[in-house]
């Protein structure tokens, strides 16, 4: 009776503190519209293009960390190799968007899967300080190897997109294509990942392996297939994710996954690490706040990256486990 208690007043404290937060935003969002509502439109739309492509890679942590318990800090690499992989396909081979994201998606899984069975799969029963140090040292790894010459080479790379910008102007506001095309993509990858861990056998077997791998394992269930299945699941979101990104601000270069990799991390613990739409809706959270940074505030453009992690503290002194998270989910 009393941990009911104190686990009801926790909750009720959590949520009380984010009420109060989402008051003082609330208040001075109304604020900015009053002001100018068409500049305030404007940057959601641009925090919206950016939050999609978070999603995608947010999705893709919180799906490993939900299997394997291990954050995997080379995700980020895999995104950039990803980008590479689009733009040699569009400039050697002259392919249109489709068959880009089908070849950028199969190289990412294929690099997802051979990640795991190399550096991580060996590590399933080490402590979790193990996994956390090889994920870290593939992703140095990944990112240096690609820079030398005879690979990627290390210098800035300007991406050709795969179709041509076109814009709209709707009450002042200017919207493009390649946010219409970043949007339907990320949610209909999302509506996809969560029918496939929602309702499919394999998505059944992946969440069974997520509550006890061992007792998984005597029911039958590959759990070795099911973790491969599920970085080949996160590869194929980095793909897609990397060409979408790409051809939103078409520059790319073997240190470009470390930023996105790393705020889409912060927006699935925002969002509740461990949870889908979690991912999904704290990688939104995180793209409207960038935004809304360099709109609004003074020298937004080089404070936005610490303000983004700013968001990460207070999320966590308020709610470690994020909005969708269970505060006693590790003592279930």
């Amino acid at each position: 009776m009393k941990d009911n208690v104190i686990k009801i007043l926790l909750k009720a404290l959590s949520w009380g503190m984010l009420v109060l937060v989402a008051g003082v935003l609330i208040k001075v969002l109304a604020n900015i519209i009053s002001d100018n509502p068409v500049t305030f439109a404007q940057q959601v739309l641009n925090g919206l293009q950016l939050g999609f492509v978070y999603a995608m890679i947010a999705v893709g942590y919180t799906l490993v960390y939900g299997v394997v318990k291990l954050i995997n800090f080379a995700y980020g690499d895999i995104f950039m190799v990803g980008a590479f992989v689009s733009l040699y396909s569009i400039t050697r081979y002259g392919f249109s968007f489709l068959p880009t994201a089908l070849l950028a998606t199969v190289a990412c899984i294929f690099l997802a899967v051979v990640i795991d069975r190399v550096a991580y799969k060996r590590l399933r029963e080490a402590p979790r300080i193990a996994g956390l140090i090889t994920a870290l040292g593939m992703s140095i790894f990944l990112e240096y190897f690609t820079a030398l010459r005879f690979v990627f080479t290390s210098d800035y790379i300007a991406f050709e997109r795969p179709f041509e910008l076109v814009t709209w102007m709707v009450g002042g506001v200017r919207f493009t294509n390649i946010q219409l095309v970043i949007a339907i993509t990320s949610i209909v990858y999302f509506i996809g990942v969560q029918y496939i861990v929602g309702q499919t056998k394999i998505g059944k077997a992946m969440r069974a392996s997520a509550f006890d791998k061992d007792t998984a394992r005597l029911m039958g269930i590959n759990v070795d297939g099911v973790i491969a299945a599920t970085f080949a699941l996160t590869g194929a979101l980095a793909g897609t994710a990397a060409l979408l990104y790409a051809t939103a601000y078409p520059q790319i270069w073997t240190f470009m996954g470390l930023q996105p990799g790393l705020k889409a991390f912060v927006a699935a613990v925002i969002g509740g690490i461990g949870s889908i739409p979690g991912a999904f809706v704290g990688s939104l959270i995180m793209g409207f706040v960038e935004a809304m940074t360099v709109g609004y505030v003074p020298l937004g453009s080089t404070l936005k990256d610490g303000i983004a992690f700013l968001l990460l503290v207070i999320m966590l002194l308020i709610r470690p486990t994020g909005i969708f998270g269970d505060p006693f989910e590790e003592t279930k």
